[in-house]
């Protein structure tokens, strides 16, 4: 996962069909990441969106 990824684990996700899904974007904070949600849900009311915490981490063994 890239760094700005890292720095950036809140996600907004579109739910499409066949149990597909779109990362739309990425935020620092949830309470932007929900902000973000309400305009998009504004603009296309008939799309799903989720909020996500993206807390992948890579294990590296030494």
């Amino acid at each position: 996962m890239p760094y700005r990824d890292q720095l950036h684990p809140w996600c907004i996700i579109w739910l499409l069909p066949n149990a597909r899904t779109i990362i739309v974007k990425r935020f620092r904070r949830r309470n932007d990441a929900e902000a973000h949600m309400k305009v998009l849900r504004r603009m296309n009311p008939h799309a799903s969106y989720q909020i996500m915490f993206d807390a992948h981490r890579e294990n590296k063994d030494s």
